[in-house]
């Protein structure tokens, strides 16, 4: 298992939850993410380097200072982070091709990637360097996927602030699907109904994806309207809470990670067997030419 929750963590170290609460409070270590549901979840390789250094030192403060220099463990998010809150943009590149060797990239972007830049504290110029270095990692694997393997076309529209971690997921979901062998393109939700007729004549989509909390609810459906009046009742969902729950909403939820939404889109639109296993083995190959070329 390479993640424990805080009464895990805490037996692995020797001390009582509450006080390994206390060191992240005060000392700012070890760091976990949170799930959906508010639970501390902590990299089992960050804990085991926390333990390693405390039973050199016997003082906590000095061991999370030697963790930290020595930069332990298997590419995580939290080392990931720490070379954002370096400004190192050649460490960060090299933990990701670290962890392109165990993982995929799929993999990386969401297990590593995009919550190493969730930990960096926000609005911070930590938080705008880490952004800006995920975005153009982001940028730099599109460019490299094949050309799509299906006829299925996905339209995103986004509504995403500059900057936010919507945007980045919303980025992170475009990559992931174009890899999975979609036809994709993504376009700001503030384009105006009129506008947007050529673009979809050209991709002819099967599902619309609504991304970014920023949405004018009111725009966005004149732009669901434009593409249904062009390409028929095609299908509507929404990605990371876009459309408030309001109960009454039809669109269909895709839930908060790109992974996940792909899978479900993937599932939507054929689900076979061995269209599936013809996506996985064509992402194994795009894993290693990525790897080379950043290399």
């Amino acid at each position: 298992m390479s993640q424990v929750r805080t009464n895990a963590a805490a037996a692995i170290l020797g001390v009582s939850a509450n006080t390994l609460r206390g060191w992240e409070q005060r000392l700012g270590h070890p760091t976990p993410r949170r799930t959906e549901g508010g639970h501390r979840i902590f990299e089992r390789s960050e804990i085991e380097a926390l333990r390693d250094a405390l039973s050199e030192t016997g003082e906590i403060t000095a061991a999370i200072s030697i963790v930290r220099q020595r930069g332990e463990g298997p590419s995580s998010a939290q080392r990931l982070r720490l070379a954002f809150a370096d400004f190192n943009e050649a460490k960060a590149d090299r933990l990701l091709e670290e962890s392109m060797l165990t993982r995929s990239l799929e993999r990386t972007v969401q297990e590593v990637l995009l919550p190493a830049v969730e930990l960096v504290c926000d609005a911070t110029p930590e938080r705008c360097f880490a952004w800006r270095y995920a975005t153009g990692w982001v940028a730099a694997a599109k460019r490299l996927a094949p050309p799509a393997m299906r006829d299925e076309g996905v339209m995103i529209f986004d509504a995403s602030a500059q900057g936010s971690l919507d945007a980045l997921h919303a980025q992170a979901l475009e990559l992931l699907l174009r890899r999975a062998g979609l036809r994709t393109l993504s376009l700001p939700a503030a384009l105006h109904p009129d506008r947007i007729g050529n673009a979809l004549r050209a991709l002819g989509p099967a599902a619309i994806v609504l991304a970014g909390a920023s949405a004018d609810l009111h725009a966005v459906a004149k732009l669901v309207f434009a593409a249904r009046q062009t390409c028929g009742q095609i299908p509507v969902y929404d990605f990371r809470d876009a459309v408030p729950d309001t109960g009454a909403s039809t669109v269909t939820r895709l839930g908060q990670s790109p992974l996940a939404a792909v899978e479900a889109l993937r599932d939507a639109f054929s689900g076979s067997g061995e269209t599936r296993a013809a996506f996985d083995a064509s992402a194994g190959r795009q894993d290693r030419r990525f790897l080379a070329a950043s290399l």
